[in-house]
């Protein structure tokens, strides 16, 4: 999802290392912060591969700032990864939001509502944090209150979700 993230800002701007830093942690440091133990080594890697070019500039200090660029390669390499997004990156929340946040970088409106399709069709697996006989617990079924909220604030979210799927793919079908 860090490779996602840093392909997907620098096809919306050329962006130096700490200003892409920023918007990662912007977008999921809540959730997984961004180590620059993490960042540096993964920019270093898709530099290697051609999907991003570095070039040095004057900084607003005395030292020099590295911007980093999307190659053509790149592009096109963050176009793939929105279009067969992993399994883990439909099922997981975060890293759908992930994904969501620079789906419109994909040009094709069918392959926009064709991710979306694949969020719907793992929401529509029944699923729970619990499982009593194999079976889902409900939050009405849930044996304390925190776990009741778990499972209430989870409906709620699906159910909201489904909602804008089912609007955006709509739209996207229009």
């Amino acid at each position: 999802m860090l490779e996602l993230s840093i392909l997907g800002f620098l096809h919306e701007e050329p962006l130096h290392g700490y200003e892409l830093k920023a918007r990662i942690q912007g977008l999921s440091g809540h959730i997984r912060p961004v180590s620059d133990g993490a960042l540096y080594p993964a920019i270093t890697r898709l530099v290697r591969a051609g999907l991003v070019e570095q070039r040095t500039e004057p900084g607003s200090g005395a030292a020099p700032r590295r911007v980093l660029s999307l190659t053509e390669a790149g592009r096109e390499d963050l176009r793939t990864r929105l279009r067969h997004p992993k399994d883990i990156e439909i099922s997981d929340g975060q890293r759908f939001f992930t994904v969501l946040a620079f789906l419109r970088h994909l040009p094709d409106r069918a392959e926009q509502a064709a991710v979306l399709r694949r969020r719907q069709d793992f929401l529509d697996t029944p699923a729970s944090f619990f499982y009593r006989d194999g079976e889902p617990v409900r939050a009405e079924e849930a044996p304390d209150p925190f776990r009741q909220g778990m499972l209430r604030i989870a409906r709620a979210t699906d159910a909201e979700e489904r909602k804008w799927l089912t609007e955006t793919i709509g739209s996207l079908e229009d």
